[in-house]
């Protein structure tokens, strides 16, 4: 039976940005007519303002305060996942600074305008400055919309590279060619590295290949066979399969070094497993066989560590080794 791992289905994203700009746009029409009309005197409207300005930018900053933190509360319990579409709230608050922009910059031109020569003209003239600062900043809006269509497009590019990857790389380890298996490790592991975001997920493929059923061999085969010879390539491929996740746990190695990463080894067959001055998080031996030595000197694990019903055919070595739970 062809052994595969499954591969995570990455969330396909649908970014609402036309409705976003129209909405805008709406807004600025809706404060140029209301300019344009005199539905609001502006100009009463601005001196009291203008009266209010301290306790006014106290409520602004208290009201911005109020929405970092409740923002930041969200990011702490809600999950790390991607909006489906542009919050209602972006594009409410973007109205809103719109319409303010717009009714500010008309305001202070039509109180510019009462002191030129001709003050109708001027009246005409500020409120037609007014509405194009108002479309200005709908603008400005929409180029950053465009803006963050570019980044997201870019972004699932690279999601739909790393899938691609690490399907292939997936596919190789089923293989029945054990130099194949071991470009597949390899491919995960350089995968792993470039993306911090799939390295728990990647461990966790390689640990589950590691805990596939294995008939141990001796160093060399005894004779000539087939069988025996895939028994041996198949143990240099897990022994390739330990190293890269060892090599990645030991903090010394900085540039290398993988942080909180668990490992699940139930009812593996490990040969010469070692762990020496390694620090992983959690880590589960439960019915693990460890062929040969092993070695876990100077080891740090920051999470749970089980044992259970782990056999030792060789000597193990705990020296130094530090059991935080």
């Amino acid at each position: 039976m062809k052994w595969m791992p499954k591969v995570p289905n990455l969330p396909a994203l649908d970014w609402a940005l036309a409705r976003g700009t129209l909405v805008l746009s709406g807004a600025a029409l809706l404060a140029g007519i209301t300019v344009l009309f005199g539905w609001i005197d502006w100009l009463a409207l601005g001196w009291w303002a203008r009266a209010h300005a301290v306790p006014l930018a106290l409520f602004a900053a208290a009201g911005a305060g109020m929405a970092a933190a409740s923002w930041r509360m969200r990011g702490q319990h809600a999950p790390r996942t991607r909006a489906s579409g542009m919050s209602w709230w972006a594009v409410v608050g973007a109205a809103i600074v719109v319409v303010i922009v717009a009714w500010v910059a008309t305001n202070w031109l039509l109180g510019e305008a009462t002191a030129a020569k001709d003050p109708g003209a001027a009246r005409v003239d500020a409120i037609k400055t007014g509405l194009g600062i108002g479309a200005g900043t709908t603008g400005i809006f929409a180029l950053l919309l465009a803006v963050r269509r570019q980044w997201h497009s870019e972004s699932d590019a690279t999601e739909k590279n790393v899938t691609e990857l690490y399907a292939k790389a997936a596919d190789q380890l089923g293989s029945a060619e054990a130099p194949v298996r071991l470009a597949g490790l390899y491919a995960l592991e350089r995968l792993a590295h470039d993306n911090p975001g799939q390295r728990q997920s990647i461990v966790n493929v390689i640990c589950a290949y590691l805990r596939m059923p294995h008939a141990p061999s001796s160093l060399e085969p005894a004779n000539d066979s087939m069988a025996d010879q895939e028994r041996v390539q198949e143990r240099e491929v897990r022994l390739a399969g330990q190293r890269i996740l060892t090599d990645h746990l030991a903090p010394r190695n900085r540039r290398k070094f993988w942080d909180d990463i668990d490992l699940d080894f139930t009812n593996a067959h490990l040969i010469d497993f070692t762990l020496r001055d390694c620090r992983p998080r959690n880590c589960r031996f439960d019915g693990a066989t460890f062929a040969r030595e092993a070695a876990f000197d100077n080891a740090t694990f920051t999470g749970d560590a089980s044992f259970d019903r782990a056999t030792f055919t060789r000597g193990a070595s705990f020296d130094i080794a530090t059991f935080t739970r």
